[in-house]
């Protein structure tokens, strides 16, 4: 009879190496990323979890046939040296092969930047995302969502999981993906708005990190048709702005956190990190007059912002008040969903807001209609048959405290971050309208 503990077998790793200090025995496991034969020493660069270590191995001590993609289990001492990244190296005294690869790599991952071109890095994504610099994005992508859990959690929010599949869309419209769910319709859920309105009604505060779903037929840099969501919503607010600050805390922390413990992702990828300590706010029409008269051209949409217009307005903030970040508040009612909350002074208007980083909208949030009639009546006038909601205004019937919320693009964020051209390199296999593989 066996029985089991939960106890692991203990290896060291990359950050003990790094903190270790010189001198210590070690026994690591990694691929082989690296491998260059010098003669009467082999170096070869381990690829561990968390980063990347330079080991040192005699000839007696090299495996025949040892190449790169082997994964390995080595034992050495760690020593200092100057030239190896990190300053310090493993001198290896024995090395055991744990599987080798069947076939070359199609692309060197050790030396220096891929140089591909989109579709053939995402074609090649299940080993391409090995390069060091690939996977440090999704290192940094990891921080932000692990800031987002840790501050929320911290500020007494609960994490809830939505479901899906869904029989309506919460955004309306025609970019929703449908589906055959047992002979009924069904949809993919354009987010988890309805779901996480209700669930103020059950914790005040709940969060949630989950798939989002929309079937829009671009083919922008900016757009996927699945992406990561980092939403929230919130009870008992005084307004719109109690929904800011806790964003603002959030990327505050977020900040904090990668400055700590992300630093060598950051550094590969060149990535400088926003102050977010304090960000400013400027209402929708202001924001773009103000862009529009500074950098001379008109405005052509006067209910919503073009992406140019994001990157204007962006850049006057830069140039303003030295900050990447901005909050876009007060938009018109014509462009926002049906449970956005009005401006009671200005009915045009909502209590909502976009948050742009760097030129590019990352976030859309606002309060929400609380008010049973209040829904029914904006519901009614967009032509909508409150009928077909019917589950979701029972929140509303029976009693809803002022509440809003957002929705994070995480992908999006990602992108901004670490200085990327295209949101797809921010998804580990994106999803938009010709990919479905890998």
């Amino acid at each position: 009879m066996k029985f089991v503990t939960g106890k692991s077998k203990k290896l060291t790793t990359y950050r003990e190496i790094a903190e270790g200090g010189q001198s210590n025995p070690v026994t690591v496991h990694g691929a082989v990323h690296l491998l260059r034969d010098m003669g009467g020493l082999a170096f070869l660069t381990l690829r561990m979890a968390r980063g990347a270590v330079q080991c040192v191995c005699a000839p007696d001590v090299l495996p025949e046939g040892l190449c790169e993609e082997c994964t390995v289990e080595l034992s050495g001492i760690v020593r200092e040296e100057p030239r190896a990244p990190g300053g310090y190296e493993i001198a290896v005294e024995a090395l055991t092969v744990l599987s080798r690869p069947a076939a070359p790599m199609p692309v060197a991952l050790g030396k220096g930047p891929l140089k591909l071109n989109l579709d053939t890095e995402l074609a090649l994504r299940p080993v391409v995302l090995r390069h060091l610099r690939e996977r440090a994005v999704f290192r940094v992508q990891e921080g932000l969502v692990r800031a987002f859990r840790d501050y929320l959690t911290k500020q007494d929010f609960t994490e809830v999981h939505t479901p899906k599949i869904v029989h309506a869309g919460a955004e309306g419209g025609s970019n929703i993906f449908k589906l055959d769910y047992f002979g009924k319709k069904a949809y993919l859920a354009q987010s988890p708005q309805f779901y996480k309105q209700t669930m103020v009604g059950v914790f005040e505060r709940v969060f949630e990190v989950g798939p989002v779903f929309r079937a829009e037929k671009h083919a922008t840099p900016r757009h996927l048709n699945e992406y990561t969501g980092l939403d929230f919503e919130m009870g008992y607010i005084n307004s719109f702005y109690d929904v800011i600050e806790v964003e603002t805390g959030y990327l505050r922390h977020a900040m904090e956190l990668l400055a700590k413990e992300y630093t060598g992702e950051l550094e590969l990828l060149g990535a400088a990190l926003p102050d977010a300590d304090k960000i400013p706010c400027l209402r929708f029409d202001d924001a773009k007059r103000l862009a529009a008269e500074k950098y001379g051209y008109k405005i052509h949409d006067p209910y919503d912002l073009e992406p140019e217009e994001e990157v204007h307005i962006g850049q006057y903030v830069r140039e303003e008040f030295g900050s990447d970040f901005v909050f876009v508040t007060h938009y018109p009612s014509k462009k926002r969903p049906f449970y956005a909350m009005d401006d009671p002074e200005d009915p045009k208007y909502t209590l909502s807001f976009d948050l742009l980083f760097r030129g590019m909208e990352v976030t859309t949030g606002g309060q929400r209609v609380h008010d049973y009639a209040q829904q029914v009546a904006k519901m009614e006038d967009r032509g909508m048959d409150p009928a077909g909601f019917e589950s979701y205004l029972m929140i509303h019937k029976h009693g809803m405290p002022p509440h809003g919320g957002l929705g994070i693009g995480l992908e999006r964020l990602t992108m901004k971050l670490c200085g990327l051209d295209n949101v797809r390199y921010a998804s580990l296999f994106p999803r938009d309208r010709s990919r479905l593989e890998p």
